[in-house]
């Protein structure tokens, strides 16, 4: 008879995310004036990306939506140009993942439209889209990109079934989705990919959670469980779960993890209260960190999940006074790790027409950078084209690092070997530390100059119009709109130079560190 002894496991759990903070904008870093929509439905109404914020607004006379650049904060112009080809209120929008000036809407007017944003931003109404995608019957009340696949869209609506349509033709006007998913039986609450596209998870009316193969619509789960009404889901990275947020038998609001293989039982039921507003999840899976923010409510939750018992594990919440009707958030190569954030929200606060960003920060007192908080992370290049998605072939994302100057590292790796080849093999075995001195001020002195050669494209652009990129806008502004493109345009330039110099500054500043090392290093090898 064999006894199983009880292992003793300490009381509390150490992670690095336990002190995560959540610091809210100034009020000169928020976006103020914003007609925020007044519709009911349980979307975020809010999308964004490196370059702009998009909102969905109340207006008058069809749906529209406004797209601001990121970096313009402040009072928002009441007669601000919009995006505006809908013919009924806008319920959902989504920026292209691959894509930064292309954004994706749907409305009750039962069509998709996908437009193309000029990159100094919307200057005049935006009426005729790039594409438009007809064949629901009823009002579209979700749309997602496909996370690896380029110009991939999913779709879903009223009239109960997923559409997948691809973008890669020549017509303006889609009228035959590559394939329908008719598997649901009410209208669908949420829709979650895997981390390369290859599954789908989806939440719907009648309560059951289905699990399902995006691109045959092969149905391989679905939960029929009768303690949790699940109205939103998300497949959790790579871990090879589920979680659902939504309200348990006695109307509390609940979250329930289950495993991605077996749909009839949750691993896990957490009841957090009694409030009514819908619970929006979102999951880091680079960190593994999971934020609920309730609608209607003032704080969001953070947890850290596991793929061990108790899977969830309760960190600390982020509390204000503000209401959020919806939640934007920022892509991970969009945040700044310099103050090592992990996670930014955009709330959107109706009551005072207000958009406030929100950052949830892990503490350090190092102002390097930190790598174990910023692992590789999905990029903006597609995995695959959608002809190749089409034809059965499932690829994971492009990973990209977040550490400023990856690249630039990555071009003095390869000019530390060629200079280490022309010098002379007895001079750098003799005097080793006094070869990585010289090469190091060699960087030095070499990196002004090449700061103009080594500009990126985006860097281009906003080169000032001085030079006689654009004589157009040299002339005095003789409208206001010329006036507004003229300050927007300058407003960029400042915050590019700013950039480049920061960047510049933490590089010097490396550098000399290592110069100051290598000299420390150095007595002690002559001795």
């Amino acid at each position: 008879m064999t006894v199983s002894k009880m292992t003793w496991r300490p009381q509390y759990r150490s992670s690095k995310f336990r002190h995560v903070f959540g610091k809210a904008a100034t009020k000169e870093g928020c976006y103020d004036g914003v007609p925020i929509t007044r519709s009911v439905q349980d979307n975020n109404f809010c999308a964004v990306n490196p370059r702009f914020l998009a909102v969905i607004t109340e207006c008058a006379g069809g749906g529209a939506f406004l797209v601001l650049p990121v970096h313009h904060t402040g009072k928002v112009d009441p007669h601000q140009p919009r995006v505006s080809g809908h013919r009924g209120n806008v319920l959902d929008i989504k920026w292209n993942p691959f894509n930064d000036y292309c954004i994706a809407s749907c409305s009750e007017d039962a069509t998709v439209k996908v437009w193309d944003i000029p990159p100094h931003g919307v200057l005049k109404n935006i009426t005729v889209p790039w594409k438009e995608l007809q064949g629901h019957s009823r009002r579209v009340g979700l749309i997602e990109w496909h996370p690896t696949a380029n110009n991939i869209l999913f779709s879903t609506a009223y009239d109960y079934k997923v559409m997948i349509w691809n973008l890669d033709c020549p017509e303006p006007v889609i009228k035959n989705p590559v394939r329908t998913i008719s598997h649901h039986t009410d209208v669908v609450l949420s829709m979650s990919f895997n981390t390369d596209g290859s599954l789908l998870a989806t939440t719907c009316k009648d309560r059951k959670v289905r699990l399902m193969e995006p691109r045959s619509g092969n149905l391989l789960q679905e939960s029929n469980c009768k303690t949790h009404k699940a109205s939103k889901v998300l497949i959790l990275g790579n871990m090879k779960m589920l979680l659902t947020s939504g309200t348990s038998r006695w109307n509390d609001r609940q979250v329930a993890l289950w495993d991605q293989d077996d749909l009839s039982v949750p691993l896990v039921q957490d009841n957090l209260d009694g409030s009514s507003g819908v619970l929006f999840p979102f999951f880091d899976p680079d960190t593994h960190m999971l934020y609920l923010a309730g609608k209607g409510d003032g704080n969001i939750r953070y947890y850290e999940i596991s793929s061990e018992k108790p899977y969830l594990h309760y960190l600390t919440e982020y509390r204000s006074l503000l209401p959020q009707k919806g939640m934007g958030v920022m892509p991970k190569r969009g945040l700044d790790v310099s103050s090592c954030e992990v996670f930014r929200f955009y709330k959107l606060v109706t009551t005072k027409s207000l958009i406030e960003p929100l950052s949830m920060i892990v503490p350090r007192r190092s102002e390097s950078y930190q790598e174990d908080i910023y692992p590789m992370t999905a990029g903006y290049k597609p995995a695959l084209t959608a002809e190749e998605w089409l034809s059965d072939i499932d690829k994971g994302p492009v990973l990209m690092s977040l550490k400023p100057g990856s690249q630039v590292a990555e071009s003095y790796s390869e000019l530390n070997k060629g200079v280490g080849n022309s010098l002379d093999s007895r001079r750098s075995q003799s005097r080793p530390n006094m070869m990585q001195l010289a090469y190091i001020q060699d960087q030095l002195g070499s990196r002004d100059s090449k700061e103009d050669n080594g500009l990126t494209e985006d860097d281009r652009n906003w080169m000032p119009a001085s030079k006689g990129d654009d004589l157009a806008l040299c002339s005095p502004p003789r409208t206001e709109n010329e006036l507004r493109l003229k300050f927007h345009k300058q407003q960029e330039e400042i915050r590019r130079l700013r950039e480049l110099l920061n960047q510049r500054d933490v590089h010097i500043k490396q550098l000399e560190l290592e110069i100051r090392n290598i000299k420390n290093t150095q007595p002690q090898s002559s001795l």
